[in-house]
């Protein structure tokens, strides 16, 4: 399996095209057609909500969705994270929504990051319904047209006032194809390296939807801008402004800040205790080039990586493959390699980390910062922000 999906994605983003395997080939036509299907049912769905067929739900709050057009490496859920600071530093209480998918490794990792932040995390696949739990156990304020709307709900088990700052904005994690909830800033994600594959919607391409859809968009963030050549990011730019030319283009980059062993999470380590070591990266994530680029600018000795389709779980057969590479570069160096792994995988399965066990196991941290172009900047994504809430 962890091979047919390897065999997609190189379909997908037309990697390797002269070197195309009898699989490969054997998949086009097949992947073809699912696309056409896609396609179709995404018209249909997209005309069935134009139409008012299906209906919008609306929250009593700003929403703000962080989305993308092409599946995984897109910096969506680091956005959400940075998104959900700032709104702490004006001191708005936000409620991320995100679906957690296969396992929540994302949400998980989110509410370690946003530990003693008036941040809330809910969980569900019908965003709406998890929503108004939320707002039904905090409460909410509304900023928008510079009304103050305030909302106490009662604990009727404990008879008294639930004692918690009241939500003031929805992060919408992954929102961009969730029609059925009404947003009031919409922010597509594109991946800098790999923005859009072979222009195919999926599965034959790793389009959701077609790049007309950047129209919806309120602000489009060139993700990864520090590892894209100059000549690429004028290429992406140039297709999203011909697409719609007002919209604004932002700049991020995921730089590196510090280490942790799964068996001690509490204790930071410095990045340079990777500095002249030999390494294996082993990630599970949706552009994993984009990791292993990270962990090469920290400055090891040699650098070498193992990948995963994204969300896969490491089973027992991982853990011996893995172990056998891991004694190939020992064998090679004469020292001991270390295993360095993306908070997604960590948090996927922290137990099976354990299983490495003589070699080292460490979790790179990284933090999404606004690179400053073209009068895009920090301070200009967060004055769009305040704007928004009216602050």
């Amino acid at each position: 399996m962890e091979k047919l999906k390897q065999a997609v994605k190189e379909i997908a983003y037309g990697q390797n095209q002269a070197k195309f395997s009898n699989l490969h080939r054997s998949l086009i036509p097949f992947l073809s057609y699912a696309s056409s299907l896609y396609g179709a049912v995404l018209y249909i769905r997209h005309s069935l909500y134009r139409s008012g067929f299906f209906s919008k739900n609306s929250l009593p709050v700003p929403v703000i969705s962080v989305g993308n057009l092409t599946w995984g490496g897109n910096g969506k859920t680091p956005m959400v994270e940075f998104i959900a600071k700032r709104l702490t530093d004006y001191g708005i209480s936000s409620l991320i929504l995100t679906r957690g998918y296969a396992g929540g490794d994302e949400a998980k990792m989110l509410k370690r990051h946003l530990i003693g932040r008036a941040v809330k995390v809910g969980v569900g696949a019908n965003r709406v319904a998890t929503a108004n739990l939320a707002f039904e156990k905090y409460g909410y304020v509304d900023y928008r047209g510079g009304k103050f709307v305030e909302r106490t709900y009662l604990d009727p088990k404990m008879g008294s006032h639930i004692d918690s700052q009241k939500i003031g904005a929805a992060i919408l994690d992954d929102g961009m194809q969730y029609w059925s909830l009404s947003r009031d800033l919409e922010i597509v994600m594109i991946n800098g390296l790999m923005p859009w594959g072979n222009g195919k919607l999926l599965p034959l391409g790793p389009l959701r939807e077609a790049l007309t859809a950047i129209r919806r968009a309120d602000i489009a963030v060139i993700h990864h801008a520090d590892l894209v050549p100059e000549q690429k990011v004028k290429v992406i730019e140039l297709v999203v402004q011909e697409i719609k030319e007002s919209l604004p283009i932002f700049y991020t980059r995921m730089t590196p800040s510090y280490l942790f062993e799964p068996r001690n999470i509490s204790k930071k380590m410095h990045l340079e205790g990777l500095h002249d070591a030999v390494v294996l990266c082993v990630s599970a994530i949706g552009f994993p080039d984009a990791f292993v680029m990270a962990v090469e600018k920290i400055g090891p000795l040699f650098v070498d990586q193992i990948d995963f389709s994204d969300h896969h779980s490491f089973g027992i057969e991982d853990i011996h493959m893995i172990r056998k590479r891991l004694r190939q570069l020992e064998d090679k160096f004469s020292c001991k390699p270390i295993i360095v792994v993306t908070e997604k995988d960590y948090d996927r399965d922290p137990e099976i980390l354990k299983h490495m066990y003589p070699f080292q196991v460490v979790v790179l941290c990284s933090e999404m910062q606004i690179i400053p172009r073209k009068g895009c900047d920090e301070e200009s994504f967060k004055s769009l922000l305040k704007e928004l809430l009216e602050v």
